[in-house]
């Protein structure tokens, strides 16, 4: 296990921008990590993921072509770079990592074996 601590949150408006930070304990190149989040009564949902060594991601439909994860694995930290926020982006953002092979990204949050605290992100006008 990896201790996860997620950062960069806050209260934006439509349209904005925001990045969110995962620090990681350790080791940061030995895991497949992604990033999940939960809504006010709605299940946690997948958003990104990204292969160990930061080449091979894969987004959700809904954030496809305005969120970018990336990964700095020298500084053992993830990021999740969100443009062109919208209302329904509201929710806990959690960062997960699970040990696995070089090259393949996890979508299912139960293949993930440690994860972050969360940090809250709001969009509204």
């Amino acid at each position: 296990q990896v201790r996860l601590t997620e950062s960069g949150g806050g209260s934006v408006k439509p349209g904005d921008s925001l990045k969110l930070s995962c620090a990681v304990s350790g080791g940061a190149s030995n895991f497949v990590m992604g990033w999940f989040r939960q809504a006010p009564g709605k299940e946690r949902e997948f958003v990104a993921t990204i292969s160990r060594g930061g080449g091979l991601t894969s987004y959700s439909d809904a954030v496809k072509g305005r969120f970018t994860i990336s990964r700095d694995n020298v500084a053992n930290t993830l990021y999740l770079q969100m443009n062109a926020l919208r209302v329904e982006d509201t929710a806990i953002y959690y960062c997960a990592a699970v040990p696995s092979d070089p090259v393949t990204t996890y979508t299912s949050g139960t293949l993930y074996t440690s994860w972050g605290q969360g940090t809250q992100v709001t969009v509204s006008s």
